[in-house]
């Protein structure tokens, strides 16, 4: 079954999360999504990724990921890398619509879009991988950044809470806030506003704004991919990790 679907909106595509009630992140729904945006870029001129209305997605699918080896998780871990860098690069608009909790992976990869938009209920969001003894994923961090400062992403990072999406909206990580009801229409006419102006101008508008993170990105992610593994790897870090599963 597909863990994720693509809905048409005339200019617009919606890139749907859709493995089961949490869209826990795995190595087929890295697949999935990586088959989708290859047709969204040539058949659509704007995207707008979205999940559900419980969970935008948990983050990794620790119950299917802590069956694999070394030599599995640098592969898996090599793909879900290359997918967040080929959406944060993904030469349209691209906007994510929170209707569900973003934490963790989840977070990561509504971190790559050029907008967030969300409602203002209780729902969550936040990169707890410290508390887990794992890094943030390293272009995550460098993205984050970007778009909150470094003293604001140092202290998301280091002390690992979640937060409201009203929270993350003064923070600056949610762009703007709507009602959970009308969240994902906002997104598309956003992403629809955005693809009417002309194609190689945005295109080229946003490669440069990119450009830093993607050319320092490229420059220290094996090394960086490897501290990462390593630290999953660790023992403390599977009792960790093994724990984090049973709430699945």
């Amino acid at each position: 079954m597909p863990t994720i679907t693509i809905e048409d909106h005339d200019i617009v595509a919606i890139l749907r999360l859709n493995n089961g009630r949490t869209n826990a992140i795995s190595g087929q729904l890295v697949h999935d999504m990586g088959k989708a945006l290859a047709a969204i870029k040539k058949e659509y001129r704007a995207l707008v990724l979205a999940g559900g209305d419980k969970f935008f997605s948990i983050g990794l699918d620790l119950p299917d990921l802590l069956q694999l080896d070394r030599e599995e998780m640098t592969d898996f871990w090599s793909a879900f890398s290359q997918l967040a860098f080929d959406l944060f690069t993904l030469q349209i608009p691209t906007v994510c619509a929170l209707s569900g909790h973003a934490v963790a992976g989840g977070n990561v990869l509504a971190l790559t879009c050029d907008y967030r938009m969300a409602g203002p209920d209780k729902k969550q969001i936040g990169l707890n991988e410290i508390k887990l003894g794992v890094p943030v994923p390293y272009l995550a961090d460098i993205i984050l950044r970007q778009i909150i400062g470094d003293r604001s992403a140092t202290q998301m990072i280091f002390e690992g809470e979640f937060m409201s999406f009203a929270d993350a909206h003064q923070l600056g990580l949610v762009d703007e806030i709507f009602s959970p009801e009308t969240v994902e229409e906002q997104a598309i006419q956003k992403a629809a506003l955005l693809a009417e102006f002309p194609e190689q101008a945005f295109a080229a508008l946003k490669a440069q704004r990119v450009e830093d993170i993607s050319f320092k990105y490229n420059e220290n992610k094996t090394f960086r991919n490897e501290v990462f593994l390593d630290c999953w790897f660790s023992e403390p870090v599977q009792k960790l990790l093994h724990e984090a599963a049973q709430k699945f």
